[in-house]
């Protein structure tokens, strides 16, 4: 008896750690880290939220953009089954079922509207809501298969997290947090085309219309150049409305620069490594610059 709880217990702990395991992915962790550093970072511009309201808007945040995730995995579990990258995800393989995957992801959504409605305002939540809308609804049932513009509209759902935190902090949205929005909003398609290119061989076993599948690579590294110009140029208005001063300038052209410049190497080597270079870049990219913006708001 004491022999088969010993060798049982272990067995119990690593099931139970697998299922935490596999919902924590349903939220895509690695994405969400992003997300949230832009919300922080807004706020801090925004004003002085007490950790408390950082520490709300985080879990909100979490919670709406998890459970857009979550549908994510659902909806889309007929093609991650057939792509290498995401066979092992929790619903094609098997260890979630699709209906606990969609009803986790509604009740985080849910979650995430009564928590900030009640603790934080209800434009914050709103706009929350409307990102988990916009990425469920818009790019994830309506864009995704259809066109190969379902990046650069369905992007927008990735650049809400900067009105949130504005929202949150002062109770409205002014001028300077689309500014921000905007950014984000111009960032996304240089960003996801250049790991697109990395995919597109698994784009094109499912059928989803990316730039590279629809219009070949050299077109999509013509784009990334043309975005990352936009990007550069949209960057300027926060510095031009007179929001940010030196610092920003500073890091908005060196980075804006360099972005560029990485985006003019990738069509001229039309390599992997390239490509791969450029989307790590694009990363760390969004990171500085939005820690340039709290730099120069704060000293």
């Amino acid at each position: 008896m004491e022999a088969s709880t010993v060798t049982t217990a272990p067995v119990l702990r690593s099931g139970a750690r697998q299922v935490f395991d596999d919902y924590l992915q349903l939220t895509k962790p690695k994405v969400q880290s992003l997300l949230l550093l832009t919300t922080v970072t807004t706020m801090l511009v925004a004003g002085s939220p007490s950790v408390g309201l950082i520490l709300l808007t985080c879990l909100g945040g979490y919670l709406s953009a998890g459970g857009a995730g979550a549908v994510n995995h659902y909806y889309d579990r007929d093609i991650d089954a057939q792509m290498e990258r995401t066979a092992n995800r929790p619903v094609p393989s098997g260890r979630i079922a699709p209906k606990a995957a969609l009803w986790f992801g509604i009740g985080l959504a849910t979650a995430s509207f009564v928590l900030m409605s009640l603790t934080i305002n209800v434009l914050a939540a709103s706009l929350s809501l409307s990102g988990f809308v916009g990425y469920v609804f818009v790019y994830t049932m309506w864009l995704k298969r259809r066109t190969v513009q379902n990046i650069v509209i369905g992007g927008a759902a990735g650049a809400v997290p900067p009105l949130v935190g504005w929202a949150a902090v002062t109770g409205s949205v002014s001028w300077i947090a689309v500014y921000l929005f905007a950014i984000v909003f111009f960032w996304t398609p240089p960003h996801f085309w250049a790991l697109s290119i990395l995919m597109k061989d698994e784009y094109a076993k499912v059928g989803v219309p990316m730039m590279p599948v629809v219009r070949g690579e050299e077109e999509t590294r013509r784009q990334i150049i043309l975005y990352s110009v936009l990007l550069y140029a949209v960057t300027q208005l926060p510095f031009c409305a007179g929001s940010f001063g030196a610092i920003y300038l500073v890091a908005s052209l060196a980075l804006g620069g360099a972005f560029i410049v990485g985006a003019v190497m990738l069509y001229r080597r039309a390599d992997r490594a390239s490509a791969l270079k450029l989307y790590l870049f694009s990363l760390a990219y969004l990171a500085a610059l939005f820690l340039a913006m709290v730099a120069d708001a704060k000293l």
